[in-house]
């Protein structure tokens, strides 16, 4: 009887070891998550961060502080249209390393200053 209770003790112990780890794992991949903030203008984007030390996950949050409509693409991904005064968030998963064009795709905006690079490191 001892015994069953001796190696339950130690399998409840193991247990929380085991839990407190996938818990700390999954800390570390929520946190792992860079916020970059974006403001949007006639015709301007203006990053609060242009890199990231490596791959990961940036969730761009771009705020329209113009008077038209404007989108964020980058990477493949794209916001809706924008309108004045409002935000909309972009998560995108940054794989490898590299430079990423991002722009505004409303006609006309990219070739009138919408546009940069965003490095991967």
């Amino acid at each position: 009887m001892r015994k069953s209770i001796a190696l339950f003790a130690v399998a409840c112990v193991l247990g929380g070891i085991v839990s407190v780890g996938s818990v700390g794992a999954a800390t570390q991949q929520q946190t792992a998550t860079t916020a970059v903030t974006v403001k949007a203008g006639e015709f301007f984007f203006k990053l609060s961060k242009v890199s990231i030390a490596k791959p990961g996950t940036v969730a761009f949050t771009i705020k329209n502080v113009g008077h038209i409509a404007h989108d964020f693409k980058i990477a493949g991904k794209k916001t809706a249209l924008i309108q004045p005064g409002k935000s909309a968030t972009l998560k995108v998963v940054f794989k490898k390393v590299g430079k990423f064009t991002y722009l505004c795709t409303v006609p006309g905006h990219a070739a009138n200053g919408m546009e940069g690079r965003f490095t991967v490191r």
